[in-house]
């Protein structure tokens, strides 16, 4: 894999370029064209709309997921009542509860997470330890047989008295994931950023696998 462009100015500037990358030099993998091991900046990343065309992001939805998020309500019906109806793929997700683990909101709640990371950079703006976890192995044997979050963990700097943040994910869609990920996370990073009372920084986008499925491919 040759080397690739690592900074962006805002996230369709990222999915247009890896739009382009991935069928170029991705292998082949489980139904997909991947590429591995993949870091990029995004420079202003509450330039969080994704606008080429072809793609038909829909805003609204991304929002209705990052207000069903913030509720921290891992049940898929809150967000059918957020967004009007449940897409297919929360339904093949959800427990016998009609619960997902990849509510990320009900994630960074757990133990007080978020709460936790605020208060270490009001504390503290050097601190290394504003670190939010989100993929759990230990729960894979009764948890992740059909809903294995893709994100790992988040982890919030202070860096030139703004706030950075990094993502990091083990699997990252570039159709699907991508666009309404970046959304999300990028809200977040504002809402931290809000708490501690700093500007936001940049954004790094840190993923083992970034894939498009082959039935997104351009033909």
């Amino acid at each position: 894999m040759g080397k690739l462009t690592q900074d962006f100015y805002n996230a369709n500037g990222a999915f247009n370029y890896f739009w382009n990358e991935i069928p170029k030099i991705g292998v082949d993998f489980d139904d997909t064209k991947a590429i591995f091991n993949v870091g990029f900046t995004l420079h202003n990343p509450m330039d969080n709309h994704i606008n080429a065309e072809f793609r038909g992001w829909n805003h609204l939805y991304a929002e209705s997921e990052w207000q069903w998020y913030l509720t921290g309500d891992p049940n898929i019906d809150t967000l059918g009542r957020l967004y009007g109806k449940i897409p297919p793929i929360w339904e093949k997700m959800a427990d016998a509860n009609r619960e997902v683990r990849s509510n990320y909101g009900w994630q960074w709640k757990r133990n007080g997470q978020l709460n936790y990371a605020i208060q270490k950079l009001r504390e503290k703006k050097d601190t290394r330890h504003a670190v939010i976890s989100i993929y759990d192995g230990k729960e894979s044997s009764s948890r992740y047989m059909f809903d294995t979050p893709c994100t790992c963990a988040i982890h919030f700097h202070i860096i030139d008295n703004k706030l950075d943040m990094s993502v990091m994910m083990r699997s990252n869609d570039l159709w699907y994931g991508f666009p309404n990920d970046q959304y999300c996370f990028s809200k977040l990073q504002k809402m931290v950023a809000d708490d501690v009372d700093i500007p936001v920084g940049k954004y790094y986008h840190f993923v083992t696998n970034l894939h498009i499925y082959n039935n997104k491919l351009k033909k």
